[in-house]
């Protein structure tokens, strides 16, 4: 692999946002991505600071488009531009941003310019032929527009450090790298038929999914072909999914959503817990904490967006952390396990045999577990010892 793909001077991933001075809602919606991508929810992943947001509207004086953009100056880079009436009316801006898509696609797949259609005039004008995110023909308020942006952008994201993965495990295999790149994220949606309520949300998610996203989800039964074993198969799309389950009253009573809960936490996959409780849940599966829960009214599915947006948020924290450990790859102790979240007991179970690695470290992201749960792991494993990233690479520097 080159020196360039593993520089550890640079991020592995940068975004910038780029607008015309003149449109009156760009700072708006720039000020809504770096909050997103830079607030808490990303910093404990992403190095203390979130992602790297970078703004290019104002030209500096004596020019009349932006600053360039370097793309030596991340491994990976993505450019998300705001195209309005205003910015194609101005020529200079054009040729910025014709010049910027000429030199990503001369980079290849590691580097992107994502036009955001605001107008539904300005694509043809603008000259490029990049598949544009289409604002122009999404519905809904302000709040909702710029959800929808920050969701499809997220999706995108993690498009590219799946394809960034694969070419640190890869370097020399670029049909892989492709491939990596052009596969959706597979969603599987974990719900019980033996309530009103289950089966009908999962459909609303599903078809929100097809209709908005381009994610593909798996839905049990439905989507398992003829002559293939039933839990054979539920378990491995567990295993290569993000999860979404869907908690109404008679999920934890039912043996198979509890046993893709389990597998989900076993394999350390995304995972998002829908709350749709109408009544009572005689028994809340313990298993289903540790992860984020959505509030969802079983009866009012306005909130399904928050949900979908939420699990591409957890997909793309997992990506970059998968990132940050193959980055570190060559210095790992083969009796270090990463973990993309907090661990719980139930990690115990994901660990290698005593016989292998008889006193395993697992690492995770900041911040530190607290001092309680600390000492219910010595409790119960004395011989595990448990590292946030920090204090992993700080022993690492001693």
């Amino acid at each position: 692999m080159s020196a360039t793909v593993t520089d550890p001077t640079r991020p592995f991933f940068v975004i910038y946002v780029a607008w015309h001075p003149a449109f009156t809602d760009g700072a708006r919606i720039a000020e809504s991505l770096r909050e997103h991508f830079r607030r808490k929810l990303y910093a404990n992943i992403a190095g203390g600071t979130g992602l790297s947001v970078i703004y290019r509207s104002a030209a500096p004086p004596g020019s009349a488009a932006p600053l360039q953009i370097n793309l030596d100056d991340a491994e990976t880079t993505a450019i998300v531009v705001l195209v309005d009436p205003t910015l194609v009316a101005d020529a200079p801006w054009v040729s910025y941003v014709q010049e910027l898509v000429g030199r990503t696609e001369a980079a290849g797949l590691g580097h992107r310019v994502f036009p955001v259609s605001i107008d539904s005039s300005v694509l043809g004008e603008l000259g490029v032929d990049e598949q544009a995110l289409r604002w122009d023909r999404w519905s809904g308020s302000a709040e909702e527009l710029l959800r929808r942006l920050i969701g499809e952008l997220a999706y995108e994201f993690c498009r590219m450090l799946r394809h960034y993965l694969e070419r640190l495990k890869h370097p020399a295999d670029e049909e892989a790298a492709l491939d990596a790149y052009l596969k959706k994220v597979q969603i599987f949606l974990s719900h019980s038929k033996h309530d009103g309520d289950g089966e009908r949300i999962a459909h609303a998610i599903r078809d929100r999914l097809q209709d908005g996203h381009g994610l593909s989800s798996f839905f049990d039964v439905h989507d398992i072909p003829a002559g293939l074993r039933f839990h054979t198969v539920l378990r491995r799309m567990v295993q290569v999914s993000a999860m979404v389950a869907i908690h109404t009253d008679s999920y934890s009573s039912r043996e198979w959503c509890r046993r893709e809960v389990i597998e989900a936490k076993r394999w350390s996959v995304p995972l998002v817990v829908a709350n749709s409780i109408s009544d009572l849940d005689e028994r809340g599966f313990p298993y289903m904490g540790n992860v984020p829960v959505i509030r969802m009214e079983p009866h009012g599915l306005d909130r399904i967006d928050f949900v979908i947006g939420r699990l591409l948020d957890e997909v793309l924290k997992d990506f970059l952390w998968r990132c940050q450990v193959e980055l570190k790859r060559i210095t790992i102790d083969p009796a270090v396990v990463f973990l993309p979240r907090p661990p719980e007991l139930i990690s115990l179970a994901s660990l290698p045999p005593a016989t292998d690695i008889p006193a395993p470290v697992i690492v995770y992201p900041d911040p530190p577990l607290s001092a309680e749960e600390g000492q219910l792991f010595a409790d119960i494993a004395p011989h595990v010892r448990l590292l946030s990233m920090t204090e992993w690479l700080a022993g690492v520097a001693r």
